[in-house]
């Protein structure tokens, strides 16, 4: 049962990365339908985010009043609907309503099953969980792509995504007696026990949220602005360059694949380090004017990418203690979550002004403020130790 449960998660976990990657496939096309500046997909990015950090925030009363499985349900229902709004629209203004919704559902997923396995399985399923994600977010922009060359309809993308959420709102309620069997009660007492935690004066924690805004936005700020680098300064066509994106998010699924097997061998603050400078090599290649060397550096950055975020979510009661993981999981996504809707609009409208072309520039700078802020904590967790 426990292994069904597991499936299940990992299930759930395919639907919030589907939409995640959609957006920056789909933008090129988007935004000459509708004649839209670049910019133009960085507000609708800021409004999901906004959407996932208010959800995540209210995921800890949340989780206590429905439990995860009735949370999670929910929230997928949630997003299912906002794809099929995007499905339907033909304006800026219903995508940019229907992002509401999208980014709520989407928050509430990630925050509550992060933390359910967090509390109740290993580093080994935490990886695998957000490889799941990548699977879903390496399908997303190849549904995308498969749209736009065979339909020339973005609109027919977004409702091949709504209708595998709809199945998947079927799976997950049928299995909401197993979440009744597994860990509600035990994690609602977690949440109960850490109310009077004071987080924020805890040694090394803007480090660590630094860390987690920088992380989340060099990875949204790769998927959302690759596709229109790789058109206007590299002259791929659209739909290739929706299906490099794909790519890239697909290095960030096999390597969060093959991190589970390693994360026995490896430590935490081992694998950030290693992730870290993959994603440097990644970023000089895309600065090369070769397109198949541009394709091996998104690789290279998913790639990267895939080993920091769940060991940055494991690494938290290490860094700063069990009785406290619990809380400063929804903080540290919540700050994950601003830097995914502040730093891609901003580099939206700096690219409009200085040019695309200083694209890896940017994930260069992401880069190395992320990896000052983990080497500060390291050596604040090395000198408690």
């Amino acid at each position: 049962m426990t292994t069904l449960l597991l499936i299940i998660i990992y299930i759930a976990f395919i639907s919030l990365g589907l939409p995640d990657s959609m957006l920056g496939a789909a933008w090129p096309t988007v935004r000459a339908e509708l004649s839209l500046p670049m910019a133009g997909a960085g507000l609708i990015s800021m409004i999901i985010s906004g959407g996932t950090i208010i959800s995540s925030i209210l995921s800890g009363k949340l989780i206590q009043k429905l439990g995860t499985g009735k949370l999670t349900l929910i929230s997928v229902f949630i997003t299912a609907m906002a794809l099929l709004g995007f499905s339907f629209s033909q304006s800026y203004v219903w995508l940019c309503l229907m992002a509401i919704p999208l980014g709520l559902g989407a928050g509430a997923v990630d925050a509550s099953l992060n933390n359910f396995v967090a509390l109740h399985f290993s580093a080994r399923h935490m990886s695998w969980l957000h490889c799941f994600w990548g699977i879903g977010a390496t399908a997303g922009p190849a549904i995308m792509s498969v749209a736009i060359s065979y339909n020339g309809s973005w609109q027919k993308g977004y409702l091949s995504v709504a209708i595998i959420q709809i199945f998947l709102v079927i799976i997950l309620l049928v299995s909401l007696p197993l979440w009744r069997l597994f860990g509600e009660g035990r994690e609602e007492s977690v949440i109960e026990e850490n109310k009077s935690q004071y987080v924020f004066q805890l040694p090394g924690i803007r480090s660590a949220l630094l860390g987690f805004f920088c992380y989340c936005a060099l990875e949204a700020t790769t998927g959302l602005w690759g596709a229109s680098y790789l058109v206007q300064a590299k002259g791929v066509s659209s739909d290739v360059a929706a299906g490099w994106i794909s790519v890239y998010y697909l290095g960030i699924t096999i390597g969060r694949l093959v991190n589970g097997f390693i994360t026995a061998k490896w430590s935490n603050p081992a694998l950030i380090r290693g992730g870290q400078c993959i994603i440097g090599i990644g970023a000089v290649l895309l600065l090369t004017s070769n397109q198949y060397v541009n394709l091996l550096g998104l690789i290279l950055i998913g790639m990267g990418c895939a080993p920091i975020y769940p060991s940055m979510l494991h690494e938290t009661p290490a860094r700063f203690g069990k009785n406290n993981s619990s809380k400063l999981m929804g903080v540290q996504m919540a700050f994950a979550y601003i830097g995914t809707m502040l730093v891609p609009p901003a580099i939206g409208v700096l690219s409009s002004v200085v040019g695309i072309r200083f694209y890896p520039v940017f994930i260069m700078v992401l880069l190395i403020t992320m990896f000052v802020s983990s080497e500060k904590i390291n050596k604040i967790v090395a000198r408690r130790a």
